[in-house]
């Protein structure tokens, strides 16, 4: 996760001429901080301590939901979809309380405006997600999987749409442009940045940590979703080697597309993202209705 988070700065910095940092910087960044001493407000209660360490662990949970080299996820027995999406939401909150719990205006901004976000992009993540799974028959998300490879991949419509607005939500959930810019600290525009403000050395590290894997969990969700040919249906060697070549050329392409978008775009108004996620959902609606007529 913290090579593919390295690896668009490094594409969004060629694109503008710039050397970029070298590809292995988010793991020197992550080991820099996990040394560093915690260094925490004198009004923090246990919930600023806990918010890091559930936010990171909801999104290690949430992992284990989603295939990746097998067409099987580790524990899709446990839930499928709504689980998936509510294990993320649980992390979301965990990491906003954490924000107000100091008393900070930059935390207190940062969670109102993330959560503000969230409330519109969720049901659009989970409109998203019920076109596969009524086309499947099934919420699980290795079900949806072992389904799309028994009948193929198809340019249905309501694939089509359902991509772009989750795509659409991969943008707005992992706080890249236009919805926020993660390599700002200017107070009137940071969303993410804004809430995490307070935090410093291993609870910074966790925080950081748990964005990249977020961010690699929702493109393996599109490559599972919609091009999940290559992935692994037993777990033999070759296979799994073959899958791993796959997923990683698939999400580098995602990953690229993410790239264009961010250099191709400029940041929003705050209160003009609200607009972009209600495109989400719109396509995500019509998605839903197309593929149930």
């Amino acid at each position: 996760a913290p090579l593919l988070k390295t690896a668009i700065k490094k594409m969004k910095a060629r694109l503008q001429n710039r050397q970029g940092p070298p590809l292995l910087q988010g793991y020197y960044d992550l080991a820099k901080l996990l040394r560093k001493e915690p260094v925490r407000s004198e009004t923090a209660s246990w919930v600023f301590v806990a918010g890091p360490r559930v936010y990171f662990g909801a999104a290690v949970a949430a992992t284990t939901l989603v295939p990746v080299l097998v067409a099987a996820a580790p524990l899709e027995a446990a839930g499928g979809i709504l689980l998936l999406v509510g294990t993320l939401a649980l992390g979301r909150f965990a990491l906003a309380t954490a924000a107000l719990d100091t008393g900070s205006a930059f935390g207190g901004m940062g969670a109102s405006r993330d959560m503000t976000i969230a409330a519109l992009a969720e049901p659009a993540l989970l409109l998203g997600l019920f076109t596969p799974a009524l086309a499947a028959g099934s919420l699980n998300v290795g079900g949806l999987v072992r389904s799309v490879l028994q009948h193929g991949v198809t340019f249905h419509p309501s694939d089509l749409l359902a991509f772009a607005g989750l795509f659409i939500i991969v943008i707005a959930e992992t706080g890249r442009i236009p919805v926020d810019n993660p390599a700002t600290h200017l107070e009137l525009t940071m969303i993410h940045e804004a809430m995490v403000l307070e935090y410093a050395g291993p609870d910074l590290a966790l925080v950081e940590w748990a964005s990249a894997v977020k961010e690699l969990l929702y493109l393996t969700l599109l490559v599972d979703l919609f091009m999940p040919a290559g992935i692994a249906t037993s777990a033999a060697p070759v296979a799994i080697a073959v899958a791993l070549a796959a997923w990683a050329v698939k999400v580098f392409l995602l990953a690229i597309a993410v790239t264009l978008t961010e250099s191709t775009n400029a940041k929003l108004r705050l209160f003009r993202v609200p607009e972009l996620v209600f495109i989400s959902l719109g396509l995500a609606f019509l998605a839903l209705a197309i593929r149930f007529l």
